[in-house]
């Protein structure tokens, strides 16, 4: 009995134990700090600064992670999702707030910058509105905030860096290890920033492992010498805007992993010290302008499973060091001047997943060598001569833009992932389409394809496929038309250039760009259009589709960044086509039947670059206000029906960056707008190396493809007494059109201060007074209109010294050359020309502008009045060699 009550006793003291232990546990684990009260505020009204917005992130999976955050009480800031606490302070320590919807600016005042205990901050892939990156960033690092910063990434964000600079944001972070700046506006001058490592040494942040810089055009210049021991294992420079060579003290970086340095400016040779970096696993130098050959050193990095060289200026030639790189799981070697049989090499990888060998001369037979590559998933073969049982058997030995192959698991044949079959000369949909169930990307564009699209296409990767592309064919509609299209993963669809009839078809909600310009639709749009909330581009331009714009679009307007409705019948109001934060760069309206006011929404389009509501029916007064959105390039009101004076800009800067303005035929009165032409200081600027088109760019990635796509944009004007399309706005052109409206009294000096205008149309107005002799400061000048006015005395002896184009009749009172009637004997009457003799006043002697002009149309493009500027003998090789290239490149994408 003794034993038992003492082993009853002794059980009972351990339980006793184990529980005051439990109890000691529990207490010391609630005696852990909470989150500091300041700094939980802080964390508050942080959050409220902003609007939660789903369009903010491009991320599919993004949520807003604020969401949590709450001000009850007992509610601890250190369980908020994103929020990470010291155990032992309570201190917040880290915030992750990527992808979370966030909408708004950010300023120096912002309550982030109280909590300076911060280690990690990542505010990636959200909207901050153009905001500059505060200076209190690096204000931080004196309240012990950034001193410790061991990650940064701001990339995605609509951020400016201007004050603080690159440098002062990232001088004092010595724990820095990584650093993304990734799509951020880089606006400070290089040799203040990247370009003068020895005033910035971002490269030599003692810790720092990590930088991207990707797709910032801002960052110019040469890339400056590599320091010794740098611990850099990734460096992404892709998109930036350095030129020059890649130095050889590229060696120095013997710790990198990944290097990036695609779509840059790079020209000369590439240092054969790259072969040095032993630790390299990732390699890319596409899109740039090397010469000569690839250095065969590369052959030494045998860690390499990434190897792009494609789109250079390489001879192609002694490669056969390739066939080391065993490792290799993507080799991209398209347009790099290839020649003769495939390379023998390609058999030895046996790791690729992924081959391009597109662009190139290549000869001979595919099957023989490609079975070899067991683990291919993806191949690239277009615009070869290339041929063999493969492309026999199928598609009769036509030539392929693109293969895409895999083997099927259940032997029955190959199965493809990616199949693009452009400008084969395809006359049907090819049969053995019907079993490609896991197509992801199917290209039938530019062939010959007649009649209806089969009711069996409906079946073709309804899972899988993402892009779809049957544009420039002859199809006339559907074998079974379907509300909503099948395909649950769509994101690119385009049928354009066809003759498809009946009802626009809808595209599923993961569509982003729809393109069904140049068909014969009909009807109105579709209400289903209104959910597709994730539509990046739509062109819907050039049908025959009626009714009235729906309002619903304007929701849209966050995703959207092209609107093309061009060349239909809408009537009606426009609709209000902005939100706040409205993520639209191009709407184009024009050539429908659209009444009433232009909407003031408009001003929430605060990246508008070009806006086209010409050829309606529009009944307005200017509409001043739209010289708030800070990015308007182009304004076309042409042929409606505004009316009144323009008057003077309300504030000091109004339209800062337009080049483009077409207000003819219109009922517009009073005096030319003389302030204005003061305050337009685009086009003051020369901006003679400007050759680029204005364009909205559009991407997506699989796991399987990248696609990249440019849209152009277009318009219509008046060039020379003509009206001409222009396919393409070049981005040196600059344009003032007021031809044909109601305005009065005297041409204003002020218009000379405009030095970079190449057209200038005032034609058909009731201008009285002199020509002013400012005109003679347009030295850009290809086009002057300045007939059927009532303009008097002599022609100024500098513009008749020009060498443009210029139309002076229908103003009686004018006289000197070129015109009949000379000055001093008013007696002699200018009689009105013909019309042929008119046509005969804008040819010059020399007959050259109708030659360039010819050459335009027969290359496809229109330059209309900088023709005569761009092909001087100092830009004419250019022209050769940018067009030519961008006609290979656009054939890429078909």
């Amino acid at each position: 009995m003794v034993s038992s009550v003492y082993l009853f006793m002794l059980v009972h003291s351990l339980i006793l134990l184990l529980c005051f232990h439990l109890m000691v546990t529990n207490s010391t684990s609630s005696m852990q700090p909470l989150c500091d009260d300041n700094e939980s505020s802080a964390l508050l009204e942080f959050k409220q600064s902003f609007v939660i917005a789903q369009h903010a992130s491009d991320d599919p999976f993004a949520y807003p992670k604020v969401a949590t955050w709450k001000s009850e009480e007992g509610s601890d800031c250190c369980s908020w999702d994103g929020v990470e606490c010291n155990k032992d302070t309570g201190h917040v320590i880290g915030l992750d707030l990527g992808s979370s919807c966030l909408y708004g600016s950010i300023n120096s005042s912002s309550t982030l910058f109280l909590l300076v205990h911060l280690q990690s901050l990542d505010l990636s892939d959200n909207d901050f509105n153009y905001s500059n990156i505060p200076s209190g960033v690096y204000q931080l690092s004196s309240l012990r905030t950034l001193s410790k910063l061991v990650f940064l990434d701001l990339s995605q964000n609509q951020l400016k860096l201007q004050k603080p600079d690159l440098r002062n944001l990232v001088q004092k972070l010595i724990h820095l290890k990584n650093l993304d700046l990734s799509q951020v506006n880089i606006s400070s001058p290089v040799p203040d920033t990247l370009a003068n490592y020895s005033s910035l040494d971002i490269l030599q942040l003692p810790s720092l492992q990590f930088l991207s810089v990707r797709n910032n055009p801002d960052l110019t210049g040469y890339l400056p010498e590599f320091q010794e021991t740098s611990p850099l294992k990734l460096l992404t420079l892709a998109g930036t805007s350095f030129s020059g060579g890649l130095p050889a003290s590229v060696d120095n970086l013997d710790s990198l992993n990944e290097l990036d340095i695609s779509s840059c400016h790079f020209t000369g040779l590439v240092s054969s010290s790259i072969g040095q970096l032993s630790q390299l696993t990732h390699l890319d130098l596409s899109s740039n302008s090397f010469r000569g050959q690839i250095p065969s050193s590369l052959a030494n990095l045998s860690q390499l499973t990434f190897l792009e060289v494609s789109s250079n200026n390489f001879s192609g030639e002694a490669m056969n060091w390739i066939g080391k790189l065993t490792k290799l799981t993507h080799l991209g070697l398209d347009s790099i001047n290839l020649k003769g049989e495939i390379p023998p090499f390609l058999a030895n990888l046996t790791q690729l997943d992924y081959l391009s060998l597109e662009f190139n001369q290549l000869t001979g037979k595919i099957l023989s060598w490609v079975m070899n590559l067991t683990q291919l998933t993806s191949l690239a073969l277009g615009y070869n001569k290339l041929h063999g049982p493969i492309l026999s058997s199928i598609f009769e030995q036509v030539n392929l833009e693109i293969l895409y192959l895999h083997t099927s698991s259940n032997g029955t044949g190959p199965k493809f992932k990616v199949l693009g079959l452009a400008s084969c000369n395809l006359g049907e949909f090819p049969h053995f389409l019907r079993n490609q169930d896991e197509l992801e990307l199917l290209k039938l564009s530019n062939n010959k394809i007649h009649g209806k699209i089969p009711k069996w296409i409906w079946n073709i990767g309804k899972e899988t496929l993402s892009l779809m592309d049957l544009a420039h064919n002859f199809l006339t509609g559907f074998e079974q038309p379907l509300v909503v299209l099948p395909w649950a993963s769509l994101i690119y669809l385009e049928l354009s250039s066809n003759m498809l009839q009946g009802s626009l078809p809808v595209p599923p909600s993961s569509i982003s760009t729809y393109f069904v310009e140049n068909n014969r639709f009909t009807g109105k749009i579709p209400p289903l259009f209104c959910n597709l909330s994730l539509l990046h581009m739509l062109d819907l331009s050039n049908n025959t589709l009626s009714g009235m714009i729906p309002e619903c679009l304007s929701n849209l307007s966050n995703s959207l960044s092209v609107l093309n409705l061009q060349g239909n019948n809408f009537h009606g109001a426009i609709p209000q086509a902005c939100e706040v934060g409205s993520k639209l760069k191009m709407i184009d309206l024009s050539q429908n039947l659209l009444e009433g006011p232009v909407p003031r929404s408009l001003t929430n389009c605060t990246v508008l670059e070009s806006l086209n509501l010409g050829n309606n029916q529009i009944s307005d007064t200017f509409p001043f206000w739209l010289g708030v959105p800070p990015e308007l390039q182009v304004l076309i009101l042409r042929s409606n029906r505004f009316h009144g004076a323009i008057g003077k800009p309300r504030t000091n800067f109004e339209f800062p960056k337009l080049r483009i303005i077409d207000l003819s035929y219109n009922s517009f009165s009073g005096n030319l707008p003389s302030v204005y032409f003061l305050d337009w200081i685009a086009m003051k600027s020369i901006d003679a190396d400007n050759f680029t088109y204005m364009q909205a760019s559009s991407g997506f990635a699989t796991q399987t493809y990248k696609l990249y796509d440019n849209y152009t944009y277009s318009m219509t004007m008046t060039n020379k007494g003509m009206e001409r399309v222009y396919e393409k706005i070049p981005g040196i052109f600059r344009a003032i059109d007021f031809s044909s409206n109601k305005f009065k009294g005297e041409i204003p000096t002020s218009i000379g201060t405009l030095k970079g205008l190449h057209l200038l149309n005032f034609s058909c107005n009731s201008l009285t007074g002199r020509i002013p002799t400012s005109l003679r400061n347009l030295t850009e000048l290809e086009a002057l209109d300045l007939s059927q006015n009532h303009l008097l005395g002599e022609i100024p002896q500098q513009l008749t010294e020009m060498t443009f184009l210029g139309f002076f009749n229908g103003n009686p009172g004018l006289c000197g050359y070129p015109l009949i009637r000379k000055c001093g004997n008013p007696k002699q009457a200018s009689p009105q020309p013909s019309t042929s003799e008119q046509g005969q006043d804008l040819e010059p002697a020399s007959g050259f502008d109708r030659k360039v002009v010819l050459m335009g149309y027969g290359s496809g493009l229109v330059f209309g009045v900088i023709i005569g500027y761009i092909f001087t003998t100092r830009k004419h090789e250019w022209f050769v060699k940018t067009f030519g290239r961008r006609q290979q490149r656009q054939q890429g994408r078909n």
